[in-house]
């Protein structure tokens, strides 16, 4: 009899992460659905993972807490820092969450040890995103050497696997293939300031992205936003 292929995979509340937990489950893992509140601003997308986890079927869902935001240093969790609302800029944005990344792939890969699941998917994206380090191939395949390092299913010889399925794909395409996949994207939410209702602001970088990518998809954008749309 074939065991249960069990996979952790981090589930923010927003669009890629729910089409993330959509393949994974496609793929035929027994999914555990792992959010982390780590002092963001935006907690509305707390609820609405929980909402994706009913909704994609997780096999558990799990809330864990680390406050990111005793640190400050970005507009995500410090609100002396604004929301940027403007296009543009280079560099690394003020949204970029210090070793967010990091330390929520840190926290799955201890509950997947617990599970004996040797695989975690992320919806990191480097294509159209943010500019963030902790989204890139780079930086999955280090987290992933360091897993079988650091572990003791990795010493024992059982190989710990990070996805990171979107990590090439356009917003466009992720929202194709997860529209495909049955995914209820009216029931996300990504904004980086979201009122306590979900609904977005139309303005931040994270709204603009998710809209191009309805436009760019030919899918009607099924986003609440605040007021008139943008």
């Amino acid at each position: 009899m074939e065991q249960t292929r069990r996979a952790i995979v981090l589930l923010s509340g927003g669009l890629d992460s729910a089409t993330c937990l959509a393949i994974a489950r496609d793929m035929g893992f027994e999914c555990y659905a792992l959010s982390v509140a780590y002092g963001q601003r935006h907690a509305a997308e707390l609820t609405a993972s929980k909402r994706v986890a009913d909704a994609l079927g997780a096999r558990e869902h799990r809330l864990a807490r680390v406050n990111l935001g005793q640190f400050g240093g970005s507009a995500l969790t410090d609100p002396a820092i604004p929301v940027p609302e403007e296009g543009g800029g280079s560099g690394i944005p003020v949204t970029y969450v210090p070793a967010r990344n990091t330390v929520m792939l840190s926290i799955a890969l201890a509950w997947a040890e617990v599970l004996d699941a040797h695989d975690i998917f992320v919806g990191v994206n480097a294509v159209d995103y943010s500019g963030y380090p902790d989204c890139r191939p780079e930086f999955i395949r280090a987290f992933e050497n360091m897993a079988n390092l650091a572990t003791k299913a990795g010493v024992e010889g059982t190989r710990l696997h990070i996805h990171a399925p979107l990590i090439e794909l356009s917003k466009a395409e992720i929202i194709q293939l997860g529209t495909r996949l049955g995914v209820d994207y009216g029931i996300t939410v990504t904004c980086y300031q979201a009122d306590e209702q979900g609904r977005a602001c139309g303005r931040c970088e994270a709204c603009r992205l998710r809209r191009a990518g309805f436009q760019a998809a030919g899918i009607e954008d099924p986003t609440p936003y605040q007021g008139r749309e943008g």
